[in-house]
């Protein structure tokens, strides 16, 4: 099984940056993830081009959870929500419980990984909360790039990560895994981009994400 210190650099320049957990209020996500890794979410914001707000846990010096949920007090974007948060099945899924749905990549140069991925990718969008400024890439109908198991791509324009302001609880990330019926086009696809040492693949008969997570109360698996 391969182990992710998020402390550490790996050779690639690529690095695993957050993970998402679709909630269908950040009420119910806050609570799954209090009971689950015994420790209170940090507030977020609000993310105005997307109609979405979100609440946060360090899981390292540069790697953290992203609880996400569409905002009540906001209108609609104007654009298909990103993390398939506008599916239906999404819906129904975090109606029963919060979901760990998605993982983000960081690189420090975007437009350049973009060049050749952004049919299925999305082309990077400019983002903002707060101080904080970044680039990810979006598809068009906010889809997860291969289900979720394909992370979107986010670039930092700010000076210190956001991981860096959020309390040391103690949290962090030991391995991420996932399942696919058929796991080799993505594996493929995770090489030629220079992605694969951040996630281990297996085949299995659905598609799913899952995290182990080290907490001050022993090892806990999100899913």
């Amino acid at each position: 099984m391969m182990t992710i210190n998020a402390q550490n650099s790996h050779s690639d320049c690529n690095e695993l940056d957050h993970l998402i957990v679709a909630a269908e209020t950040l009420q119910q996500g806050s609570a799954y993830i209090h009971e689950l890794l015994g420790v209170l979410p940090t507030p977020g914001g609000q993310h105005r081009t997307m109609g979405t707000h979100n609440m946060l846990v360090k899981l390292g010096s540069k790697c953290y959870l992203e609880i996400i949920a569409i905002d009540p007090t906001q209108s609609p974007p104007a654009r298909r929500r990103w993390f398939g948060l506008d599916q239906t099945n999404v819906h129904q899924l975090c109606k029963v419980r919060p979901r760990l749905l998605h993982w983000v990549a960081r690189t420090p140069k975007i437009k350049t990984f973009c060049q050749a991925s952004a049919t299925f990718l999305g082309p990077p969008q400019p983002m903002q909360r707060g101080q904080l400024q970044w680039q990810i890439t979006i598809p068009a109908d906010g889809s997860l790039p291969f289900g979720g198991l394909f992370p979107s791509i986010i670039q930092w324009q700010t000076g210190e990560h956001p991981a860096g302001q959020l309390p040391d609880q103690g949290c962090r990330l030991v391995t991420l895994e996932a399942t696919c019926p058929d796991p080799d086009p993505i594996y493929r696809t995770l090489t030629e981009y220079r992605l694969n040492h951040l996630i281990n693949l297996h085949k299995g008969s659905d598609t799913r994400i899952k995290a182990t997570i080290n907490t001050p109360d022993g090892m806990r698996v999100l899913q």
